[in-house]
């Protein structure tokens, strides 16, 4: 289970009381992402320390793998800081996210992450969604061979799992099963709102479901 809060935001790091909480309360590993806020990869100083914090703390925590991504500004992997939070991390597991499908090149980041020791990389193909990208996923997955695994996200359902599956030959998927879930208020003041101008509907939410977890484990067998 990957966890992270701002969904809308591709995921940041959760609070210390939600990683502490939620590894506490499953039976299974908890990947704590560590993404101190939304937009690009490439992070300054400040931002830096503060990923090796919440790094440390989700090891503290009993996490069972970290989920990073940085980039330097012309696009390729931040080989020196990730190589950082790697060893802050060990021996924890570790997955680079989806900041892979910002960079220049898929091959060259690629070979860096295997260099590096990362475990796993989720990836789209570079493009909005893993059907889109199946060619380059393909292309990746057969790169990678047993070095790291290779692992398509980003618009997977139930519906197309399988055709990503076969038509990349990756091993591993990476889906959210989220559902809306609507608000408990029963009083809803439809003139003021708390986010920006584009924003999530202020009386609903998106959740993982349950059910949809379950289809998916189903068709996978």
């Amino acid at each position: 289970m990957e966890l992270c809060d701002n969904l809308l935001e591709g995921g940041t790091t959760p609070s210390a009381g939600t990683i502490r909480r939620a590894i506490a309360s499953v039976s299974i590993g908890v990947n704590v992402i560590i993404r101190p806020r939304g937009g690009d990869f490439c992070f300054s100083d400040v931002e830096f320390d503060v990923m090796l914090e919440d790094v440390a703390f989700a090891k503290s925590c009993g996490a069972n793998a970290v989920v990073i991504g940085i980039l330097n500004s012309d696009g390729s992997v931040d080989v020196e800081r990730c190589r950082a939070l790697i060893e802050a991390a060990s021996p924890l597991s570790v997955t680079f996210h989806r900041a892979f499908d910002m960079v220049r090149d898929a091959h060259e980041a690629l070979d860096a992450l295997i260099d590096l020791g990362v475990d796993r990389v989720l990836t789209s193909g570079l493009e909005e969604s893993a059907l889109e990208g199946m060619d380059l996923l393909s292309e990746l997955v057969q790169r990678a061979s047993d070095r790291i695994v290779v692992m398509p996200g980003g618009g997977i359902t139930e519906r197309n799992i399988e055709k990503i599956l076969a038509g990349t030959g990756a091993k591993e998927v990476h889906v959210s099963a989220s559902s809306s879930v609507d608000s408990a208020m029963t009083f809803r003041d439809t003139r003021a709102f708390m986010g920006g101008e584009f924003r999530p509907p202020e009386y609903s939410r998106s959740e993982t479901d349950g059910e949809r977890v379950r289809a998916f484990r189903a068709t996978l067998g």
